[in-house]
């Protein structure tokens, strides 16, 4: 599953999943274009795996299409930003609705949306992967803004592999359970681990370079019928 001589954008790519994404795409040969909020992050990434990095606040639709333009021309997009503001619907704020929409959806559609213009006007074809999770599939109380925020992300996939499949560029989503990062760790509180346990059959939740493996297959030609699909990547989490 090599892909050297290939460029990948990463967005999100400072922490978790989208910072494995990145170093696992770099060790197979890519040139990484990293996109993150926090210079930190991408220096000590940079540092690690070289290519390009690119400070930006994907929350902002300017911020967003600025960032692509800076990107440039890439092989593959793989979108890793995201957020949650946990809320229920009882409880829903206009400021906590906006970000997680902005980052999670908003954000998504833009860079998808560059990526898309530059492939086809020269004709490269090429790769999109979006990271949803499977709380677009089953009903989290106090998640209602980032639900719906992944639920639509996976929409747009499929829609965006119908348009796109004709010049060449295959649109895939990959849907986590929960992944040990700084951003579960209200899923490690033993109460909720014992009950999402309970619909896991690999018994743990999924590590980011776990999630980042399948990124990089379905980047590969390996998957190359592989086209506007979701691919749970749960531990068995939504079969049981």
């Amino acid at each position: 599953m090599t892909l050297t001589g290939k460029i990948a954008i990463v967005t999100g790519a400072g922490k978790g999943i989208g910072r494995a994404t990145a170093v696992l795409l770099a060790e197979r040969g890519a040139e990484v274009v990293a996109i993150s909020r926090t210079q930190a992050d991408l220096d000590g990434l940079r540092a690690d795996i070289g290519g390009r990095s690119i400070a930006a606040d994907l929350g902002s639709a300017k911020g967003a299409h600025a960032a692509m333009i800076e990107a440039g021309r890439a092989d593959f997009l793989v979108n890793c930003a995201g957020l949650n503001v946990p809320e229920s619907l009882l409880d829903l704020t206009d400021d906590g609705y906006d970000q997680v929409m902005d980052i999670n959806l908003r954000a998504a559609l833009i860079c998808m949306h560059h990526f898309a213009k530059q492939a086809v006007a020269e004709k490269t074809g090429g790769a999109i992967v979006n990271v949803t999770s499977i709380s677009g599939h089953r009903g989290y109380p106090n998640h209602l803004a980032y639900a719906a925020s992944k639920a639509g992300l996976e929409g747009a996939t499929r829609v965006a592999a119908s348009e796109l499949g004709e010049h060449g560029i295959r649109v895939n989503a990959v849907a986590p359970t929960v992944t040990t990062t700084r951003l579960a760790k209200a899923w490690m509180i033993p109460e909720n681990r014992d009950r999402m346990m309970q619909r896991h059959a690999s018994g743990r939740y999924a590590e980011a370079e776990e999630v980042a493996s399948v990124v990089a297959m379905l980047l590969t030609p390996d998957t190359a019928m592989v086209t506007g699909a979701v691919v749970p990547v749960d531990g068995g989490f939504l079969a049981l």
